[in-house]
């Protein structure tokens, strides 16, 4: 099985926070954002920084083709929660035609 994994500490939200799976009010402040990518899915959850509790980011888990894409949409969606405006999983790459869980065109 090949598998990858990404995390980026002290991520400020914007206003309006990220949205979870979970429910409940937006979080927002110093998160922690964590990306496993691993049999063409990716998982991306967030935490408050050093808390125990882990949250599924909205919009996860996604279909992901490859590490490659896997690494970008994790950057996308650290890009995403700085931004806020109650981010979720972003459904395309930046820079990209894409959506995530397309195979690139030919």
């Amino acid at each position: 099985m090949t598998w990858a994994s990404w995390t980026t500490r002290g991520v400020y939200s914007g206003h309006g926070g990220v949205l979870t799976e979970e429910g409940g009010p937006p979080l927002y402040g110093d998160l922690t954002i964590h990306t496993t990518w691993a049999e063409g899915t990716a998982q991306i959850t967030v935490q408050y920084t050093d808390a125990a509790d882990w949250f599924t980011m909205a919009g996860s888990p996604v279909p992901c083709p490859s590490e490659e894409a896997s690494r970008a949409l994790h950057a996308a969606a650290v890009e995403a929660v700085r931004h806020g405006a109650s981010a979720r999983v972003p459904a395309s790459l930046p820079g990209s035609e894409q959506a995530v869980g397309e195979a690139p065109a030919e």
